[in-house]
């Protein structure tokens, strides 16, 4: 398990940076909700956000693929969350994880 979180890790780690403007300001935070079953959770700044989603969520849902061509080798499920600073900050004072 800890070789393919390594590995979409740092696969979402080197996409992210070629496509954002802020790099340096971007968190990754990965869960272990379970056996065989990540959480990603991508904090951005809020420009940031929109250019990695891209339009109509395509960006992302070719970054979601990717990373589940990955995961179903080894039998992992994982959610992409990507957020801005904002929204975390809303999320952490409401108490959620």
């Amino acid at each position: 398990m800890q070789t393919v979180t390594t590995q979409l890790r740092s696969f979402l780690q080197y996409f992210a940076v070629q496509l954002i403007e802020h790099p340096a300001q971007a968190q990754l935070r990965v869960a272990e909700l379970g056996p065989k079953r990540l959480r990603f959770r991508l904090i951005l700044e809020s420009s940031d956000v929109a250019l990695l989603i891209g339009r109509n969520g395509f960006t992302a849902s070719a970054i979601r693929s990717v990373m589940k061509a990955a995961a179903d080798r080894e039998g992992v499920q994982f959610t992409l969350q990507i957020h801005s600073h904002e929204e975390e900050a809303q999320r952490q004072a409401r108490g959620e994880e």
